[in-house]
């Protein structure tokens, strides 16, 4: 089969530390400085491996290993795709399907979820770069009820020359005047209707 990525030969990885909002704890950015990445992760990860190309954090409940793969070819769905499942395979992961993480600044992002032997869920995801020839694919091991947090640190990443990572920011419905009254209204306790006559009145 052919090989759509090969592993690079030289980067420089600079570790920034910076504390911003990652919900009521600290997040750590982490910066690859030669190809103008970056990326966001909950504090107190410890890092277990750091080279040229690999990258891997570890917290109590989740770890997470970011690799560079240079592209051989164009960027071609198929092959891709078939790159994931491989890697899922070769995890021995079970229950499979297909992600749908898109991620700001990227040309495309495959994703695909299962569960490994131990019962831990694993998603791993390739980000394929718009201005390099280069992919960026994350894998993160997760408990159940950090799918969340995980989709989150696939989605901080960014390639850009202010090596900031990209924040998620969730549009919020803006309602009319007539909109809002409408909802107090509904919103307001409703006051029991008296009994006419016999009728008596029973619990729901």
């Amino acid at each position: 089969m052919k090989q759509v990525m090969k592993p690079i030969t030289r980067a420089v990885l600079l570790l920034v530390l910076m504390i911003t909002g990652w919900g009521s704890a600290g997040a750590t950015v982490y910066t690859w400085s030669r190809y103008d990445l970056s990326f966001e992760t909950p504090d107190n990860g410890f890092v277990t491996f750091n080279s040229n190309t690999r990258f891997v954090v570890q917290w109590d409940d989740m770890a997470m290993t970011v690799q560079l793969y240079s592209k051989e070819q164009g960027d071609d769905k198929k092959l891709l795709k078939e790159n994931l499942q491989r890697k899922a395979l070769g995890y021995n992961m079970y229950d499979l399907s297909d992600g749908k993480i898109k991620v700001k600044g990227f040309k495309k992002t495959y994703s695909i979820y299962g569960t490994m032997p131990d019962g831990s869920r694993t998603v791993i995801a390739d980000l394929v770069s718009k201005h390099q020839n280069l992919i960026v694919e994350v894998t993160i091991v997760y408990l159940y009820g950090n799918r969340e947090i995980a989709e989150d640190m696939i989605k901080s990443f960014a390639e850009n020359k202010t090596q900031s990572p990209n924040h998620e920011r969730k549009r919020q419905k803006v309602q009319n005047k007539r909109d809002a009254d409408r909802k107090r209204q509904q919103d307001k306790p409703q006051q029991p209707k008296k009994p006419a006559g016999n009728e008596q009145l029973y619990d729901a």
